[in-house]
């Protein structure tokens, strides 16, 4: 008897989940300048739904109420466990195949063990990216894999080719990046055009844009100890088969 109780009880909440997905889709739908509801989903704040779809940056959430009359834009954060739901959702659902990348384009700068892996679509014009840099500079055991995403002054794009063909791609990169010292002009062939080509299909509209190891994007930089407590948790996590 408590089993089919328990049966009524799911096929009620989920007849009543679908409802209230399919009232949020005809109320936001049409208000959307033409993108498509991939997902609807209940938070655990009763009433409050997460309504996913797609931007020019990959998946976005927005959340509304159960009739789609109130729509709330922003991150959701827990206090309980000082954790961003929001980022933390954006994250997976924006993951990409990691193995896929072509790192053989990209600038590999490494320190320490390299044991912390992490991929950046970077423009050494962006004064994001420079700050980010500084905050590269306190994270050891690092291996990081720079797609250069000359985007901001894309007259200067030569620069970024120019490291390409430095002898030392790595201190090239920094110095350009970092230190604001553009590399001896040089010519030579470069990933540069291919990289651009690679942001754009995965969505990389703003950089610094990050990628970790298993395949999860942040978008903008992080602080150090953030960082570090991110890459060791990836490492630390059991590789999926």
């Amino acid at each position: 008897m408590l089993r089919l109780a328990v049966l009524v009880l799911t096929v009620l909440f989920a007849a009543a989940a679908a409802a209230n997905e399919a009232a949020i889709r005809r109320a936001l739908e049409p208000k959307m300048s033409g993108a498509k509801i991939e997902g609807v989903s209940p938070t655990a704040i009763p009433g409050l739904w997460e309504v996913r779809f797609r931007g020019a940056e990959g998946v976005r959430i927005v959340y509304a109420d159960s009739a789609g009359n109130f729509v709330l834009q922003g991150s959701l954060i827990d206090l309980r466990n000082s954790r961003n739901v929001t980022e933390e959702r954006l994250r997976k659902l924006n993951t990409i195949a990691f193995d896929k990348l072509p790192l053989d384009l990209a600038v590999k700068v490494q320190r320490g063990n390299g044991k912390r892996v992490l991929v950046m679509f970077s423009d050494p014009y962006c004064p994001y990216c420079k700050q980010f840099e500084q905050t590269l500079q306190k994270v050891d055991d690092i291996t990081i894999y720079v797609f250069m995403y000359p985007v901001i002054r894309p007259e200067l794009a030569e620069q970024s080719k120019s490291v390409w063909c430095a002898s030392d791609r790595a201190t090239a990169w920094l110095d350009l990046a970092l230190r604001a010292k553009p590399p001896a002009a040089a010519t030579c062939d470069n990933p540069v055009e291919k990289t651009l080509q690679l942001g754009r299909s995965l969505g990389v509209n703003s950089t610094p844009t990050l990628f970790l190891a298993n395949g999860e994007r942040v978008s903008g930089g992080l602080p150090a100890d953030d960082l570090k407590e991110m890459l060791d948790q990836v490492a630390a996590a059991p590789a999926k088969r």
